[in-house]
């Protein structure tokens, strides 16, 4: 059983950064591919940026392209999404996931990801 904590969020302004992270509480952290998403009110969930296990792929949605990174530090069982200038359209619930043995990409179904976490909320205010 994977269980992912999401942190970072909060109220900023547009233009401003931030940095969210997201630590998985499993024992072999590095057999997951791992993944962003977010939600905004009344929206469904999209896909954000997803990362391999070993880091040789990044891949993100057009939207965050250019100002969104996604990282993970194995040694610390952590992802992260470092986002800067951010826009009021950012605004929504971010969520991490996790699949084993597999990628997170942009056409990946929603359904095949096996783990999630319960979200950090970024607001960006204009």
């Amino acid at each position: 059983q994977v269980q992912l904590v999401e942190s970072g969020g909060g109220l900023v302004q547009a233009g401003d950064s931030l940095r969210l992270s997201c630590t998985a509480s499993v024992r072999t952290f590095s057999h997951y591919g791992l993944g962003w998403f977010r939600q905004a009110p009344g929206k469904g969930r999209e896909f954000v940026a997803g990362i391999t296990w070993d880091a040789s792929y990044t891949y993100y949605s057009d939207s965050v392209k250019g100002r969104f990174t996604v990282s993970r530090d194995n040694a610390k069982n952590t992802v992260y999404l470092q986002m800067i200038s951010l826009r009021p359209e950012d605004t929504a619930v971010y969520y991490c996931a996790a699949r084993y043995f597999a990628t997170i990409t942009q056409g990946t179904p929603q359904s095949l990801i096996e783990y999630w976490g319960q979200g950090t909320q970024v607001t960006v205010s204009s």
